[in-house]
């Protein structure tokens, strides 16, 4: 479970840091480069999202896009320096349930 829980975030890490450098580039002017830096992260996210062990594509995206939602807020909070409200905190809390229901229910 703890290499899941790796995974998870070094695909959350890829992902919303290479859709924040595209952002930055498209966006905030930066160079040309810092979006290829994100087209790359963007396609590394989807690389190590193939290394998880769930056996479904679909339960492991569903559940990434919840964890993408928590780390989301957290990336606004440490980068951008947008502190989360308690509506935030509240939705990540709800993402985080139902992740878990997804990825640890018992199954047949």
């Amino acid at each position: 479970m703890i290499s899941a829980i790796l995974l998870f975030i070094l695909a959350g890490i890829a992902e919303i840091g290479g859709g924040y450098l595209i952002w930055l580039w498209l966006r905030e002017g930066k160079p040309f480069y810092w979006g290829v830096g994100g087209g790359l992260a963007l396609a590394l996210y989807g690389v190590i999202a193939t290394f998880q062990s769930f056996p479904s594509f679909g339960r492991v995206y569903a559940a990434y896009g919840g964890v993408f939602i928590i780390l989301s807020v957290l990336w606004g909070w440490g980068m951008d320096k947008k502190t989360p409200d308690v509506y935030d905190w509240v939705g990540a809390g709800i993402c985080l349930i139902g992740v878990s229901v997804m990825l640890l229910a018992p199954r047949h």
